[in-house]
């Protein structure tokens, strides 16, 4: 007698299927693109052993089991994208202000060509068995599982992340926070598609979900501000004599995350009031 899977057990395998091919592509180059992309096909990956893990609550090792054998690899695979990030601020600086940062750019291609060796000998160095044993166990964990019980499940994960929303209401919301409400906001926006691709109902009204992708694009550029000023400071840390190009862009960065911050944290703030009510 054939064993009924659960219908989200067909998105997990599809993206699981993306995610497997990219890696192979990464096998013969690491590029930046690809890299990026299997970042984010891992995420959803992740989130679904949160959800099976959600779910077989009595075996509490289940989710480590699950992306365990990932979770280096999505380290490096979130290294990369942010390295991207700071690259592309360093571009469009020099752009802008018709300057060369030539000893910044050198520190940045050196960290790139270590991070990018790293993560490639990562990729050659691991077995294809580790994907095909993360298939064949999730799509043990997916058999006869009730809709009712993912949306259960689907519901718990997301009061999870709106305690940590609650946390965040009641003090400044300082870089890490901000972080990890762009995380939460990812992670909430993934949990909620899944139950529409079921059929269910949001949770969220339309409105809500609007004012979550709207935080959730604002806080890519302050993100990426974060990031540059973060590698930036960095490179500087060891300088005893900094040109005052450099410090002219330390300047405007703090200028400009300033700016960022607040902006978010209005609306973080707005979001916060209406779905923590």
């Amino acid at each position: 007698m054939q064993v009924k899977i659960s219908p989200i057990f067909q998105a997990f395998e599809q993206q699981h299927a993306e995610a497997k091919e990219l890696f192979l592509t990464l096998g013969k180059q690491i590029k930046s693109k690809k890299a990026i992309e299997l970042y984010g096909k891992l995420s959803f990956l992740e989130v679904y052993g949160d959800l099976l893990a959600k779910i077989h609550f009595e075996k509490q090792s289940l989710q480590f089991d699950f992306f365990a054998p990932f979770s280096k690899l999505q380290k490096n695979l979130r290294k990369i994208n942010h390295l991207k990030l700071v690259e592309k601020g360093l571009r469009q600086r020099e752009l802008n202000q018709d300057l060369t940062y030539n000893s910044y750019s050198t520190f940045v291609d050196k960290h790139k060509k270590g991070l990018y060796s790293e993560t490639f000998d990562m990729v050659v160095g691991s077995s294809l068995k580790v994907w095909d044993e993360f298939l064949a166990k999730s799509q043990e964990a997916s058999k006869q599982i009730k809709p009712l019980t993912i949306n259960t499940a689907i519901n718990q994960l997301i009061e999870e992340e709106l305690e940590f929303f609650h946390i965040n209401q009641r003090q400044r919301l300082d870089s890490k926070a901000l972080k990890d409400l762009f995380e939460g906001l990812r992670k909430i926006i993934m949990l909620e598609n899944l139950l529409l691709y079921l059929g269910f109902n949001s949770i969220f009204i339309d409105s809500i979900h609007a004012e979550m992708e709207a935080l959730k694009e604002n806080l890519k550029p302050w993100y990426a501000n974060h990031l540059e000023l973060q590698s930036l400071t960095h490179f500087l840390s060891d300088k005893e004599d900094v040109s005052k190009k450099y410090v002219a862009w330390v300047k405007d960065l703090h200028t400009e995350k300033k700016s960022l911050t607040s902006k978010v944290e209005k609306q973080a703030q707005s979001l916060f009031q209406k779905i923590l009510a």
